[in-house]
């Protein structure tokens, strides 16, 4: 049986990321409180994606041509004027009003007050991978989530999935044309040891090569890091980092056979010990693109 090139998300997408942040909250303790937050957020974009009406709606021939001729038909540039961030935004709040802290209540309560050209910049600098102004930069996160809600029930609406990638793109998200945020190899029986790059906006997933690069697809120069096992025996979590000697980059890499429920995003954010480590050491620079974690340049 030949797996599927390009996978188009669940309708239970952001409810199966809580969970796994829920339970990835109890198994990384000091990275409890984030990521507990982080499942909140995600619960909320469940509920948004499922009640709020979408900002925009496609009509129905709007993604053939670009289907037809193998390009993003969710590309971010094409889309964002399209796409009405301030009501996404408010959908996202309006569910995650009733389950948050005080002190996070303010953060919410500021973004209300912003006005939809503030809302814009932040999405902008969020969609180009910027860190942002400094005194806005913790409203980004919940600016990401929003945005995410928007291309993922975009990429729900799409007639099919999208070709595989080629050529000079197929490192790309061929749903949105974003870089990916992390790759995951399947344990299922029915596509054991297949290797998916995982797109960070839309969630859609692409075949991809294993022990090749994905920012230069090289492949001579390859190696695999993680972190050492807890003294108390935990158990480690999957993540690792495929690092590339020839262009010094990284794109963390989550084998299902270490554990199945593994999912890119959530994995992504109880691993960042993973990435201080490659930081400190200063040998390769991070390619994963999460919205939901602003870096500093």
């Amino acid at each position: 049986m030949h797996p599927p090139e390009v996978r188009l998300p669940d309708a239970d997408h952001f409810a199966r990321r809580a969970r796994r942040l829920e339970a990835l909250a109890e198994r990384v303790a000091p990275l409890g409180d984030f990521l507990r937050f982080m499942a909140q957020l995600a619960h909320a974009q469940q509920v948004a994606l499922e009640r709020t009406p979408p900002s925009w709606q496609p009509g129905p021939e709007a993604f053939a041509l670009a289907l037809e001729h193998g390009m993003p038909p969710l590309n971010v540039q094409a889309l964002r004027d399209d796409i009405g961030v301030g009501a996404e935004l408010d959908g996202l709040l309006d569910a995650l009003e009733l389950h948050v802290s005080e002190a996070q209540r303010t953060l919410l309560d500021t973004l209300r007050q912003l006005s939809r050209e503030q809302v814009d910049r932040l999405a902008d600098d969020v969609l180009a991978g910027e860190a942002g102004e400094a005194h806005l930069r913790g409203l980004m996160p919940l600016v990401a989530a929003a945005l995410q809600v928007a291309w993922l029930r975009l990429a729900r609406t799409l007639p099919q999935a999208p070709a595989r990638p080629s050529d000079e793109v197929r490192t790309l998200c061929p749903g949105c044309g974003s870089p990916p945020l992390a790759s995951v190899i399947e344990s299922d029986p029915r596509y054991n040891g297949v290797r998916y790059l995982q797109c960070g906006l839309c969630a859609t997933q692409w075949y991809l090569e294993r022990s090749i690069c994905s920012v230069c697809e090289q492949s001579g120069k390859l190696d695999y890091l993680s972190l050492a096992q807890e003294s108390d025996g935990a158990v480690p979590l999957p993540a690792q980092a495929e690092a590339c000697g020839d262009c010094s980059s990284y794109l963390k890499i989550f084998p299902r056979e270490l554990d199945v429920d593994a999912e890119p995003l959530a994995d992504d954010l109880a691993s960042l010990a993973l990435d201080l480590l490659l930081g400190e050491e200063e040998r390769y620079r991070r390619s994963g693109f999460n919205p939901l974690l602003i870096v500093e340049g």
